[in-house]
């Protein structure tokens, strides 16, 4: 039997619903119950016609007969449900069915709720006041998801461009010196990170290399990381907090301890904030290959010798920015030609393979080694892609590295 439309079209705000019942007289009593209520209502006579009227009539609530012949109501409510829709259709299913069973059955269908035949008025109007109550929740519910994610964007955008203006912090990520070669590494593991790495030059004969490592993720850790850049930079000699003008009108490097501990008074004193970083300074001599360095909770510095092998040098230390009058010791190795100094966060070490075991430094080590005849950007690369095969591609902290290269004494550096 054809479907039947017994109102007139309804207006934008007006629920939709549909009758299916084989009863003529039924569906009848319920249009006029239901219309006299300001709905909209559509009828059908049968399940196969619903169907057909809910691909072009979109109802909001379907008030549908259980026991009908062809398909029953249950068998109906589960093809409504599986179709595509832009929001949620409530299913109320008529039946003289009492039994736990049955009622089951037809939840487990995907009915919403039940009404007893013979239906009652009062009864009627209450059940599709609460479906009713549903689906605002529902519209505001998707209206919340659609604002949120109109903000999403605008955030994604926005941290985009903050990425982008992080990442031109590192304006230079390599250089030959002549006698030697530096690389740098940043792979935020978000948009933004706490991860800072940089070079500059001391003197003539000397570079100093640094990593630091804020606390935390995202924005405020990369707002910080802007703030130290401008502290280490290579550009404003005079803003470098490493770097002091000496008598002859000359800069000079601040000591490594020193740094740490003038850096750490100055976070302390200047900057409201609950973030600390950490940091590997060194100070290199390209002639000599003497590098002198500080820790302050850092990974432990790796050396490669030039026949592969890799040792961990450094002295541990207290974090920048965490205690008032923190102390900071120095450490000294020497680069023969060949060797290589690689400062690194601890994304690398603490990566985990998902089952809590982390890389660690020997983990690193045997990286190391693996790509001990790879040079530059190379090496970094596959060190990363070796990382983050064994984080199984879920690696969730930031990554970054100064890779030194020292390729023996020269008598003038560029």
């Amino acid at each position: 039997m054809a479907a039947e439309n017994r109102t007139e079209p309804a207006c934008a705000d007006r629920r939709r619903i549909l009758v299916v019942d084989d009863s003529r007289m039924q569906r009848r009593i319920l249009t006029a119950q239901l219309a006299r209520s300001g709905y909209e209502v559509i009828e059908a006579a049968c399940a196969e016609d619903a169907i057909e009227l809910c691909r072009t009539h979109n109802p909001d609530i379907v008030l549908s007969d259980w026991m009908m012949p062809g398909m029953t109501g249950v068998e109906f409510c589960r093809i409504f449900r599986e179709m595509s829709r832009a929001s949620y259709g409530y299913f109320v299913l008529l039946t003289s069915k009492t039994e736990k069973d049955e009622v089951a059955m037809g939840l487990e269908s995907g009915a919403d709720d039940f009404l007893s035949k013979p239906v009652n008025g009062d009864e009627l109007r209450a059940r599709i006041a609460a479906g009713e109550r549903i689906l605002r929740m529902e519209r505001e519910l998707l209206e919340k998801k659609r604002l949120l994610q109109v903000a999403q964007e605008a955030i994604d955008r926005d941290l985009d461009e903050a990425r982008k203006l992080q990442q031109s912090l590192i304006k230079e990520r390599y250089r030959s010196f002549g006698s030697a070669e530096v690389t740098l590494m940043l792979r935020p593991s978000g948009h933004v990170g706490g991860d800072l790495v940089g070079f500059f030059p001391i003197t003539a004969t000397r570079v100093g290399l640094f990593g630091i490592d804020v606390s935390g993720h995202g924005i405020a850790s990369a707002l910080m990381t802007a703030r130290l850049a401008a502290y280490l930079s290579g550009s404003a000699p005079e803003q470098n907090v490493a770097l002091i003008l000496t008598e002859y009108g000359i800069y000079d490097g601040r000591p490594p301890a020193d740094v740490a501990a003038y850096l750490n008074a100055l976070i302390l004193d200047e900057m409201e904030t609950e973030a600390y970083f950490t940091l590997i300074y060194a100070d290199v001599d390209l002639i000599s290959g003497e590098v002198s360095m500080v820790q302050a909770g850092h990974p432990y510095p790796a050396v490669q010798r030039a026949d592969g092998s890799v040792e961990f040098v450094g002295s541990g230390g207290l974090p920048v920015g965490l205690l008032p009058g923190a102390k900071y010791e120095a450490f000294n190795t020497t680069l023969k030609p060949g060797d290589r100094l690689l400062l690194m966060s601890d994304g690398m070490t603490e990566a985990s393979d998902g089952k809590h075991e982390m890389l660690g430094d020997e983990g690193l080590e045997r990286l190391m080694q693996n790509s001990a005849d790879l040079r530059g950007q190379k090496f970094l690369d596959a060190l990363y892609w070796s990382i983050d095969a064994f984080a199984c591609g879920a690696q969730t902290d930031d990554i970054s590295a100064v890779f030194f290269e020292f390729h023996g004494a020269k008598e003038n550096a560029d």
